[in-house]
């Protein structure tokens, strides 16, 4: 995938040794809050995200020398980071949040205990039937449907396949629905 004019200029502009550090500049103003929330739903606190934000970062910024442009810049940075949470996950032993099917109920809780959520009984719900997902089901749904990242991009990402992840994600999406229905009968 090419990418766009604007990000191409980005990308020259931060290989460019003079313009790099304005350039970088640029590039937090537009990718840092995207890629804050992708790293939260994965190791969860607030702080923890923060350090592996920054070890995001200084990795886009050591490495955009390498950047090949095969891909856009926002799904290697995405690759970047999911490759630090995993890091930052077994360095701590932290099961990811995707993987914490014994523990929805602490997931829940920090979730809903965190100052900056501000989520209303729907989104609680939401986010309770993707905690019961599987690992696979919950990172593609949140990527495509939080993220808004194509099936391309996460295949980049994950280096998984698109109809595997079509598969996954559908799947995800009618578990969501049965659940989302089921839920509101019962509150009939």
């Amino acid at each position: 995938m090419k990418p766009a004019q604007g990000e191409t200029e980005l990308i020259r502009r931060l290989k460019n040794p003079k313009l790099k550090n304005k350039a970088f500049e640029d590039l937090l103003d537009v990718h840092q809050e995207r890629l804050y929330w992708y790293i939260r739903k994965i190791v969860l606190s607030h702080d923890n995200t923060n350090d592996v934000l920054q070890n995001t970062f200084i990795r886009v910024y050591n490495g955009i020398q390498g950047f090949k442009e095969n891909s856009a810049l926002h799904t290697w940075m995405f690759r970047i980071a999911y490759n630090e949470c995993i890091r930052f996950l077994e360095k701590n032993k932290i099961k990811p949040a995707f993987n914490q099917n014994d523990h929805n109920n602490d997931y829940l809780n920090k979730l809903t205990q965190d100052p900056y959520f501000n989520g209303e009984e729907v989104q609680l719900k939401l986010h309770a039937i993707i905690s019961n997902l599987s690992e696979k089901q919950q990172l593609v749904f949140q990527m495509k449907y939080f993220d808004d990242l194509s099936f391309r991009e996460i295949s980049e990402i994950l280096n998984v396949s698109e109809n595997t992840l079509k598969s996954s994600y559908y799947s995800a999406v009618r578990t969501i629905e049965k659940e989302i229905v089921r839920d509101t009968i019962q509150t009939i």
